[in-house]
């Protein structure tokens, strides 16, 4: 079995990735200090694969530390790096935060890689990139428009490493993976977005109908969108997780053209907060209490991806639809939180 190091590998998508790789026979382990992750994750994927999972409690700004687990494991096969802070809001009132924990974890996995003979790198980034997208669905050669928070700013410089990285190191294989927004949990319920004070708007539907919030907020129902709240492409964790282990087999059989390429991740379909509220209402029979907020700085109007490129090249589906999304969401806050309704 191939070993593969997972950075974030205690947070959300990192989870779930973990699951998806062991079930396709790769040997995993993590890296996360655990600031954003839970060592929960790890315990419920251990669940769902029936092995241990080995985390390192590292900080990968720590140059010294990051290198202590490339020592102990030679034999890394590949590397998905999803360790980086994510959150919008955060990002636009500390932006310095995320410029110095994105980047300099970033620079410290990439010259890990070289020092240690890694070749093949999966890249966490984001639609996030495209900023407000002048024509949709978003094709991966549209041109980047001014980023909408520093967070994204992190993600297009991010970006901008990588390809200067594997242009000049012709022998390594880096795969820029732009997702639009991961909703969902595993469908086992052991597993999901664990973060009590979430961002995300569908941990904070699920938050709000079990009664951790009183009440949600949608920011803005006046943008220029059928329903006047914003769109974007919601798609199964679950499916993000194994689009990650199709590029790393991508990479790893040779099948890749250039040493660094780049595929969307989305179901292809546009969908308002307002219509994913309507969806989690009618898959749970919970009525949501919401209001309409004014707009939030950082946000996006509306994007959605064509994601024919990672369909064709890497023998991606997506399996889950925007019901079985807000199913498992749903049955996921329960047995999270303990409390049937």
């Amino acid at each position: 079995m191939k070993k593969i190091l997972v950075t974030g590998g205690c947070g959300y998508i990192g989870g779930h990735t973990i699951v998806d790789l062991i079930e396709n026979g790769f040997d995993v382990i993590s890296v996360d200090d655990l600031s954003r992750g839970s060592v929960k994750m790890l315990h419920g994927v251990e669940k769902i694969v029936g092995r241990p999972v080995k985390n390192y409690k590292v900080n990968l700004c720590d140059l010294d530390d990051t290198e202590a687990i490339f020592l102990e494991n030679p034999d890394i096969a590949g590397v998905i790096h999803f360790a980086a802070f994510k959150t919008v809001p955060e990002s636009v009132n500390e932006p310095l935060k995320y410029f110095r924990n994105n980047f300099n974890s970033l620079i410290n996995i990439l010259q890990c890689a070289e020092e240690f003979d890694v070749h093949n790198f999966v890249f966490s980034s984001s639609c996030s990139v495209y900023g407000n997208a002048t024509a949709l669905p978003v094709v991966e050669e549209a041109p980047f428009a001014e980023a909408e928070s520093p967070y994204a700013r992190t993600k297009q410089v991010g970006e901008a490493m990588c390809r200067d990285f594997t242009h000049i190191n012709k022998h390594f294989n880096a795969i820029l993976l732009r997702y639009f927004n991961p909703a969902g949990a595993h469908p086992s319920s052991y597993i999901g977005e664990f973060n009590e004070q979430a961002e995300n708007v569908v941990p904070v539907i699920t938050q709000t109908a079990i009664g951790k919030r009183a009440s949600m907020s949608v920011f803005g129902n006046d943008y220029d969108t059928r329903d006047g709240s914003c769109i974007r492409d919601y798609i199964h964790v679950m499916d993000i997780a194994n689009a990650h282990t199709k590029a790393l087999q991508y990479i790893l059989e040779d099948r890749n053209k250039t040493n660094c390429e780049v595929f969307n991740l989305g179901t292809g379909n546009g969908v308002s907060v307002l219509e994913l509220i309507h969806a989690f209402e009618k898959v749970s029979g919970q009525k949501l209490n919401f209001n309409i907020a004014p707009r939030r700085p950082g946000d996006v109007i509306e994007v959605f991806a064509n994601n024919n490129k990672a369909r064709s090249l890497l023998g991606w589906e997506t399996k889950y639809d925007l019901d079985a999304m807000m199913d498992t969401a749903w049955k996921w806050e329960q047995a999270f939180f303990g409390t049937k309704k």
